[in-house]
């Protein structure tokens, strides 16, 4: 067997057997439900500290009922978006419970970030896959988003008008929730900068790819970032010996096997060309279900760079304009219900993709359909493309990740990826002060739950709830 790869069968499920000819692993056969796995240690070479993972430490085998309860507590607490979903994910399932190796995490963040579709939701499904196989990543990923989900599409179902002339207490609510989110972004950020921006060439690649994604918001730039960190640290690492070992960090499954993941690779595109021709073709100019899946699929498909990224384009999508820049009669979405919607779900938990739940119902309410359906045929659009790419791309990880050229590569990709975090910590930073009703004061809020999440350590949700009553006591006391 190759050196650093898992044993694998057809369906994807990692075999028992030794990850490296050179180490011999005394893992217990048949752990139980919450086992530790342990691993023999091995010593490598200074050139290859950075790719083995400590093998001293044990990594947990759990049940489904543990994915259940602790991803059941990530769909409410994940306020902040997905550089904020990040290191919730890295600091519960990586430090504390011990699911992973740090390793195999960067990997999956990496294998998410050079996949079209928003990264947070494809590491839930991946994370769930690696220690539980298919269903597993099933339901990390369900659990993560569905509560989400299912707010914004009561708020497009019945609270649309609503948002667009919001009463007072509501906008600070929204503004306290929104500085709790730049606070989970930032704390998020400081411990994946001093993780994976720890050298002077990533430091200065991270530092590069945020400036970058500060200046420019073009949907090419984020792959063009990766290809070009890949590139970087593979040419001022190409003399180390970059040979993955050590144990599995954790990992017991690959969901499908190599053939099922060509499969959903081939199915996902031609989906995508199907709905492309029927919607310039048969459907054209049409208001039918079909284009509105096809505008959502299409996005989902190409989007990188996450939300920042995603917003405009789906702006022009959905909301039609004449030549001189007026909303036309029959737009599927006006500018006013557009901008409320992106308010409410930047106050929700889960991806901010869970927006399009919203804007299907909009967008079906308009069009005299029930709303369930624009909701289902927009969200269901814009998230099946990634999963569908993460799903098929895992079983051919476990090669890949073996080449040295990708792992010299891996140090940069994680690097632009950390970059682009911090650069949202800068944006949205300024956009919560810029729609704040009291921007000073939605700083000083930011600040303290900085101090809370970061120094003193206390419990998330317990922040995000005073987040929000700080928000409806700035606006009572009429602070600016």
């Amino acid at each position: 067997m190759d050196k650093g790869t898992w044993q694998s069968s057809d369906d994807g499920k990692v075999l028992p057997g030794s990850v490296n000819e050179d180490v011999e692993s005394t893992a217990n056969p048949n752990p139980g439900p919450s086992q530790p796995v342990p691993a023999t240690p091995s010593k490598p070479s200074p050139d290859q500290s950075s790719d083995v993972d400590n093998d001293t430490e044990t990594y947990v085998s759990v049940t489904y009922f543990d994915i259940i309860k602790h991803f059941s507590l990530m769909g409410y607490i994940g306020f902040g978006g997905p550089a904020a979903h990040i290191g919730l994910f890295q600091r519960y399932f990586v430090e504390r419970y011990k699911w992973m190796s740090l390793q195999v995490f960067t990997e999956l963040f990496a294998l998410g970030q050079c996949l079209p579709g928003p990264t947070s939701t494809q590491v839930s499904f991946a994370m769930g896959t690696v220690k539980k196989g298919v269903l597993g990543g099933l339901l990390s990923g369900a659990l993560f988003q569905y509560p989400g989900a299912i707010v914004m599409t009561l708020v497009g179902a019945g609270a649309a008008k609503w948002l667009t002339d919001p009463p007072g207490w509501l906008e600070g609510i929204v503004a306290g929730l929104s500085a709790v989110g730049v606070a989970l972004v930032a704390s998020a950020t400081k411990g994946l900068l001093m993780k994976l921006c720890n050298t002077k060439v990533t430091a200065i690649v991270g530092t590069l790819a945020a400036a970058a994604a500060i200046y420019w918001t073009k949907p090419w730039l984020y792959p063009l970032l990766i290809v070009l960190g890949f590139i970087v640290t593979n040419i001022t690492e190409w003399k180390l010996d970059r040979r993955l070992m050590g144990n599995d960090g954790g990992v017991e499954s690959l969901g499908f096997g190599m053939l099922g993941g060509f499969v959903l690779i081939a199915l996902w595109l031609v989906v995508l060309v199907v709905v492309l021709v029927l919607a310039r073709t048969t459907y054209k100019g049409d208001d039918n279900p079909l284009n509105w899946f096809e505008v959502f699929y299409r996005t989902g498909s190409i989007i990188y760079g996450g939300g920042q990224v995603v917003l405009p384009m789906l702006l022009t999508d959905v909301v039609q304009k004449y030549p001189d820049g007026k909303e036309t009669e029959d737009t599927w979405v006006t500018e006013k219900q557009f901008y409320a919607g992106l308010g409410a779900v930047q106050a929700m938990p889960g991806p901010l993709f869970n927006f399009a739940a919203y804007l299907g119902c909009v967008i079906a309410i308009k069009l005299e359909k029930p709303f369930i359906l624009g909701a289902v045929l927009a969200w269901f659009g814009l998230f099946t493309p990634g999963i569908m790419l993460m799903f098929g791309v895992l079983p051919f990880w476990k090669r890949f990740r073996t080449w040295q050229i990708y792992r010299r590569g891996l140090s940069g990709m994680n690097a632009v990826g950390v970059g682009l975090i911090l650069a949202s910590v800068f944006t949205m930073t300024l956009d919560v002060y810029r729609i704040s009703p009291f921007p000073n004061a939605s700083l000083c809020i930011a600040l303290f739950a900085f101090c809370a999440v970061d120094e003193l350590k206390i419990f998330e949700p317990i922040v995000v709830g005073l987040g929000a009553a700080l928000g409806v006591i700035a606006w009572a006391a009429q602070l600016d």
